[in-house]
């Protein structure tokens, strides 16, 4: 039986809040006949809390689970989380060279130093490294702070383990093509690779809006245009307020604008949707997956809102709109996201940042129900086929029959 180390730094194990991604691809490959490890620090990142592992080692897991001491830090972008990081690298270093007995090593980057631990030990030993690239550091890191030379000095820490790890890679996944081929973009390379989106078990997103559906009242002459994510600097839920207001201008009262999730500027935007008299605008705060689901579900339109500078590509949140069978409103400038948009029909894009353009979206999209219908159904067709875990995911275990 191989044995492979799965290593991340923000899994969700047993009702935590956060991302399941890892904890999917642990018990996925322990599924399909492989001994995994899946090595992750005692800080739960989304809140913001030491973990009770003592606890957590009572429950069954299909995997084994590992915990490598990490600090912690209050914010995600905070020089703490560097430090914290930084912990984290040196104690998986430690970790590996005790314990590791490993047939290929699978790892989350970023962060990159916690990466580059896990690529050097690999390489050290002689045995397959996967990064799993999910994000760009120091690229994202730019949208909080940018200062030219003051930013360059500062991430390239950052910049220069990512290429340290790229360096060291025997096959790549990623969660979209930009990201899967990032790696290769200064490295002279040959290995194999594979996209396999974030994505969702549909079959679980359908039981959450079976379970919570008839508990979301929603009244029959409105039209709910909703966002689900974190509310924070990439993502524009400013100008999602802001065209609240405009469509109250417009008298299309009946239009409203749902905002799940928590983030560093929830509370400002609040007050913003007070200030401006947007009393069709809702904050709904963090609700459990299955609940989102619902929500989701009974929208009219659902909205991937990001600024202009975002450099997201396909994120996480993508599997679960497109399950929902909505149409699509989408402002990220992700060149390969807006072309699938286009090309797989399943909603439009818009230029971020502009109130009345999107107001103008959702005007149009509301006076086009048979286009939404259209646009719905392209969607739920495209997350069965390409974003439903069970099958997407079978990527990852060729990618790794290849290397071993």
């Amino acid at each position: 039986m191989k044995k492979i180390a799965v290593i991340s730094m923000g899994v969700k194990l047993n009702g935590e809040k956060g991302y399941s991604r890892f904890r999917y691809i642990g018990d996925f490959l322990s599924d399909a006949g492989y001994q995994v490890d899946l090595i992750t620090t005692t800080f739960q990142h989304w809140e913001k809390a030491q973990r009770d592992v003592e606890a957590i080692n009572k429950e069954e897991y299909k995997f084994r689970l590992k915990f490598i001491y990490e600090p912690g830090y209050k914010k995600n972008i905070d020089i703490r989380r560097i430090f914290s990081h930084r912990i984290a690298a040196k104690n998986l270093k430690k970790m590996l060279e005790k314990e590791g007995d490993y047939d290929l090593i699978y790892c989350e980057i970023p962060p990159n130093d916690v990466a580059l631990a896990a690529a050097k030990y690999a390489h050290d030993r002689g045995i397959p490294f996967v990064p799993d690239v999910n994000d760009l550091w120091p690229e994202a890191m730019r949208m909080v702070l940018d200062i030219p030379v003051v930013s360059d000095i500062l991430f390239y820490p950052l910049k220069r383990d990512a290429e340290k790890v790229y360096s060291l890679v025997s096959g790549i996944v990623g969660t979209s093509d930009e990201y899967r081929d990032r790696p290769l973009k200064n490295q002279k390379l040959d290995v194999p690779k594979k996209t396999v989106y974030v994505g969702n078990e549909i079959a679980e997103f359908d039981k959450g809006v079976s379970q919570y559906g008839p508990e979301i009242l929603k009244k029959g002459e409105e039209f709910w245009v909703t966002y689900a994510g974190t509310i924070g600097t990439s993502y524009d839920i400013r100008t999602m307020v802001l065209a609240g207001k405009e469509l109250l201008d417009r008298k299309m009262d009946n239009i409203k604008i749902k905002i799940l999730g928590n983030g560093p500027l929830k509370e400002e935007l609040e007050k913003l949707a007070k200030d401006q008299g947007c009393r069709n605008v809702e904050f709904l705060g963090y609700v459990s997956y299955p609940e989102m689901a619902a929500w989701l579900a009974k929208s009219d339109i659902l909205v991937n809102s990001f600024v202009k500078k975002a450099p997201q590509s396909i994120v996480t949140k993508i599997g679960d709109y497109l399950a929902a069978g909505k149409p699509m409103i989408n402002t990220c400038m992700s060149p390969e996201f807006r072309t699938k948009v286009e090309k797989d029909g399943f909603g439009i894009n818009i230029l971020p940042e502009d109130p009345r353009i999107l107001a103008d979206a959702v005007a149009d999209l509301y006076k086009d129900p048979e286009g939404r219908k259209r646009m719905g159904r392209k969607a739920r067709e495209i997350a069965m086929e390409q974003f439903d875990r069970p099958q997407s995911y079978k990527k990852i275990i060729e990618l790794i029959e290849e290397l071993t």
